[in-house]
């Protein structure tokens, strides 16, 4: 009986490491939004990591979390670092290329939780006093990664964090969001 039970047991190892493994191991999550300012004020909030408290997620989420900033002070070679709560991590950020009103690409290193290296952009595209930001993040997922994509939709979670932050931006670029 006993025999059985850890035959069945490797069995089912067996078939989810057989399962994972055939997981896609790339993935890009992405949300858009129609902000109504022009791409240059959008383009500024993204481009200047010093910005971002006023329309990120995860600064909502720790108010008190560490954060850096190193580099040029905004644009290409920015840096921003950052240490905080159980749900928001501790990671660093870099700008490795920004064109003026069209696109911001980030370095984007989670260290904790779990270590990973992606790659996300904010793309611009104004037609006068409105501008469509793209918000995407691409990588590829490790076994682990993989794994835990199994259990949990991680287009919705990360995908929930860029439409709320999205929401946010939209709101101080719009100035509803000054007093």
């Amino acid at each position: 009986m006993l025999r059985k039970t850890l035959l069945g047991l490797a069995a089912l190892v067996i078939v989810f490491v057989i399962v994972v493994a055939l997981q896609p191991a790339d993935f890009r999550i992405e949300r858009r939004a129609t902000l109504n300012a022009p791409a240059s004020v959008v383009f500024t909030q993204v481009n200047d990591f010093h910005l971002w408290n006023a329309w990120s997620p995860w600064a909502k989420i720790d108010p008190a979390m560490q954060q850096s900033f190193t580099g040029a002070a905004g644009g290409k070679g920015a840096v921003y670092s950052w240490n905080g709560n159980k749900e928001v991590g501790e990671g660093r950020m870099t700008i490795l290329d920004s064109r003026p009103s069209e696109l911001v690409r980030i370095n984007l290193e989670f260290i904790a939780p779990f270590k990973a290296t992606n790659l996300t952009d904010f793309t611009f595209k104004g037609s006068g006093n409105q501008t469509e930001v793209v918000w995407a993040m691409t990588g590829t997922n490790d076994f682990m990664l993989k794994a835990v994509g199994l259990f949990m939709n991680m287009d919705k979670v990360v995908g929930n964090d860029f439409e709320r932050g999205l929401a946010q931006l939209k709101t101080v670029v719009e100035g509803t969001g000054r007093r």
